[in-house]
């Protein structure tokens, strides 16, 4: 079993430095929200963390596959409701695949068994929230 211990440091108004691993993230509100925009709000981290978590485990598969991917670009769209707490609505991943001969099928696959299995980011999140996806092939 793996622990997981983040130190975080008020670093003045509402901005957080915290330190993960031997790295260093800042987070902050945005300035409407009476924070001065040092760095993403925890919701857009939480979101980075969901891209990253199954992008790794899409990159390990499709590797395995020896699918031959030039590049990879994964987007996130999200809804927040407008009453509180402000969660998501809707959280949906796009996969823009770009390589030669890529076969939909097995693009596919990866995605579905980060998202179904592997990447535990996505298996906490949709408890709360439905989580979609898309699939393209750019060349």
């Amino acid at each position: 079993m793996n622990n997981t211990n983040i130190n975080a440091k008020l670093k003045g108004n509402m901005a957080f430095e915290m330190q993960l691993n031997g790295h260093t993230v800042i987070t902050d509100a945005t300035p409407e929200n009476g924070g001065n925009g040092y760095g993403p709000s925890p919701k857009a981290l939480l979101l980075a963390g969901l891209i990253g978590c199954s992008g790794i485990d899409v990159m390990m598969i499709t590797k395995k596959m020896r699918l031959d991917i030039e590049d990879v670009n994964v987007e996130v769209e999200a809804e927040t409701r407008d009453e509180d707490p402000k969660i998501y609505n809707y959280i949906k991943l796009i996969y823009k695949f770009k390589g030669k001969d890529l076969p939909y099928n097995n693009l596919e696959r990866a995605v579905k068994l980060s998202m179904d299995k592997y990447c535990g980011v996505a298996a906490m999140l949709n408890k709360a929230v439905p989580i979609t996806y898309e699939i393209q092939i750019e060349e």
